[in-house]
């Protein structure tokens, strides 16, 4: 029985479950969710990542790391950390800059943040020996300064979503249609203030919370983090809820299970939570973010060591930070305690 039909049977015995529970069930059902039993990474899969695009990418994040690290004095021991690490592509060319600085080679304790298997297996063989692996934030080690980076990781954590009606706010939820097949409604919901009628807002007290504890251990341990997604830099509104098969959206109800399903990032939302667990945290779009490493000069090598390169180096160059591509949706959120900034979020 398909994860769809499952959760048909579930819903006609207990009824409707939220937006949130759905996305959980999607992504992490055990028996036929997306990341624990078929996820696709690449061209040939479903969707790429940054990583994929270029190696300049992981590169540069690997220059933050180094800088950041020698911003806490160059510590011995640290934990270099990457949350939803996808095939590995990142982590590996972040370990390749980080030869630019031996010692920080040398003083990092590499770990995955990573609940699937089958994504676990391909790290591994892209990675060999290096990483170690954790469930949670709660599996990495506490006895160390702490450097974090998480792309695309944020979008993934469920989000619960509310309409305005004409006769209050109700949140929106997965149940069943005359035919008996998955479709959305709704139900009543507490929530305060107004909108014009049938606006939708997102929560995603998940996304919160992971930015809240992560905050709480850079506080505890010292380190910085670095989390890259697509999301708002403003508190909005709208649907964002998508679902992705073969880089093309696809119903999400039709797909369950079959496709990666996300949502925009609600960046105010994690800032705020990372401020109130004691942490300074700041934000820049991607495209400023990579522009202030130091990205042009590094398409400028790379164009003058593979000269036959050189178009497709411009091709990824636009795609990473042109306004119409990555380079404006995608932002990029550091956390940090002071005294001093992370690389690129200095004030101006």
């Amino acid at each position: 029985m398909s994860l769809r039909d499952r959760l048909a049977a579930e819903i006609a015995a207990g009824g409707p479950i939220g937006v949130a529970e759905f996305m959980t069930r999607c992504l992490h059902d055990p028996q036929d969710g997306y990341y624990a039993t078929r996820p696709a990474l690449g061209e040939a899969g479903d969707f790429v990542t940054a990583p994929l695009v270029s190696q300049m990418f992981g590169e540069l994040v690997g220059v933050w790391l180094i800088e950041a690290w020698r911003g806490l004095g160059a510590p011995p021991r640290t934990i270099l950390a990457e949350a939803g690490p996808g095939d590995g592509a990142l982590m590996s060319d972040v370990l390749r800059a980080a030869r630019l600085d031996p010692a920080f080679a040398a003083a990092c304790e590499v770990w995955l943040v990573e609940a699937s298997a089958p994504l676990r297996q391909a790290q591994g063989r892209r990675l060999g020996g290096a990483p170690r692996w954790a469930d949670s934030l709660a599996g990495l080690p506490d006895d160390a300064p702490l450097l974090l980076v998480g792309n695309e990781f944020l979008d993934c954590l469920p989000a619960r979503q509310f309409q305005r009606t004409a006769q209050g706010w109700a949140e929106r939820v997965v149940g069943l249609d005359d035919a008996g097949a998955l479709a959305f409604g709704l139900r009543p919901a507490a929530l305060a203030g107004d909108a014009p009628v049938r606006t939708v807002i997102e929560r995603s007290p998940a996304q919160a919370a992971f930015a809240a504890e992560l905050a709480a251990r850079i506080v505890r341990q010292g380190g910085a983090a670095l989390l890259i997604d697509y999301g708002r830099a403003e508190p909005g509104c709208g649907d964002t809820l998508q679902a992705l098969q073969r880089h093309r959206k696809v119903d999400p109800l039709a797909s369950a299970g079959e496709a990666d399903l996300t949502v925009h990032v609600d960046f105010p939302a994690v800032l705020a939570a990372a401020r109130e667990a004691g942490a300074s945290a700041a934000l820049l779009t991607q495209a400023e973010l990579l522009r202030r490493l130091g990205i042009e000069a590094r398409a400028a090598a790379l164009k003058t060591a593979r000269p036959d390169r050189a178009d497709a180096i411009d091709r990824q160059l636009q795609r990473l930070t042109a306004a119409d591509q990555m380079g404006e949706l995608f932002k990029a959120a550091a956390i940090w305690t002071e005294p001093a900034p992370p690389p690129a979020f200095e004030a101006p």
